[in-house]
C-alpha cells in the first residue's frame, strides 16, 4: 500500500469489496497493526499502534459513525473532549455553543443541538459525525463511506462539507464506493485491489472507465503505474 495525502485536497480511496480500504484506515488509526512499512506525518515516522489518532493529528469518521443515540447532538460532538469548568464540572453552555458554531461554520442544519441523535435521519447523523471530527480541529480527517445509504440531497450536503474542509486546508481522505461522488469532489484517486494499491490518478486527468478498469483488473497493475508516472 502506498498512499500520500496533502493539505487542501480530498484524496479518495476506491476499490471492490475486500480490497483493503477500511483495513488501511484502521492501520493508519492504530486499530490494526501493520505487518511492515512506515506511516509518516509531516515527514516524521509515527507509531501506528498505541498512539491515539488525536495525538497523530487525525480525526476519523468510521462507517458505523460511533454515535450515542440517547445523547444529544452537542454531547455526541464533544465525546472524548468534554469542556469542563474547574477541571471537573461539565460546561454545558460552552459545549452547546461550540457545537452550534461548528455546524454554522459548515453551513449545515440538523436542528437544535439539544436534540437526541436517535431522532435524526441517517443523513443528519452523518453530518453530526463529520462535525464532531471537524470540532477536533486536526490537520487530517479520514472518512469511511460517508455517503453510504444516503439519498441524493443528503449526499450533496456531505459533499459540500468535504469541500469546505478542503478549502480550510485540511487533508481529507475518503473511502467511497460512489464514483459519481468521488469524481465530483476528489482531487486524487487511489485504487486498491486485493490488498494492494494499483495506482493513483489525478481526478481531472482520468476517466470513470479507467478507474473501473483498475478496480476490476482490466488494466494491469504495472500498466496503471506506468501511466501514472507518464502523467506526473
Amino acid at each position: 500500500m502506498d498512499l500520500a495525502a496533502f493539505p487542501g485536497e480530498i484524496h479518495a480511496i476506491v476499490g471492490d469489496n475486500g480490497a483493503g480500504k477500511s483495513t488501511t484506515i484502521k492501520i493508519i488509526t492504530g486499530i490494526h497493526r501493520g505487518d511492515g512499512g512506515d506511516i509518516l506525518i509531516n515527514g516524521d515516522v509515527v507509531e501506528s499502534h498505541g498512539a491515539s489518532t488525536l495525538e497523530k493529528g487525525i480525526a476519523v469518521v468510521y462507517q458505523d459513525l460511533a454515535l450515542v443515540e440517547c445523547l444529544d447532538i452537542s454531547t455526541n460532538m464533544a465525546l472524548g473532549n468534554l469542556p469542563k469548568r474547574f477541571g471537573m464540572i461539565l460546561d454545558r453552555k460552552r459545549m452547546d455553543r461550540e457545537a452550534a458554531k461548528v455546524l454554522t461554520d459548515l453551513n449545515v442544519r440538523v436542528g437544535d443541538v439539544k436534540t437526541p441523535v436517535g431522532l435524526l435521519s441517517g443523513g443528519q447523523r452523518q453530518v453530526v459525525a463529520i462535525a464532531r471530527a471537524v470540532r477536533m480541529d486536526t490537520p487530517t480527517i479520514l472518512l469511511d463511506e460517508p455517503t453510504a445509504a444516503l439519498g441524493v440531497q443528503e449526499t450533496a450536503q456531505v459533499g459540500r462539507m468535504l469541500d469546505e474542509l478542503r478549502a480550510a486546508g485540511k487533508a481529507v481522505i475518503v473511502i467511497s464506493h460512489d464514483l459519481d461522488f468521488v469524481f465530483q469532489h476528489s482531487d486524487r484517486i487511489t485504487v486498491l485491489r486485493l490488498g494492494n494499491s494499483v495506482g493513483t490518478r489525478r481526478t481531472a486527468e482520468t476517466t470513470r472507465d479507467e478507474i473501473i478498469g483498475m478496480i476490476t483488473g482490466a488494466i494491469p497493475r504495472g500498466a496503471a503505474a506506468t501511466a501514472f508516472k507518464e502523467k506526473s
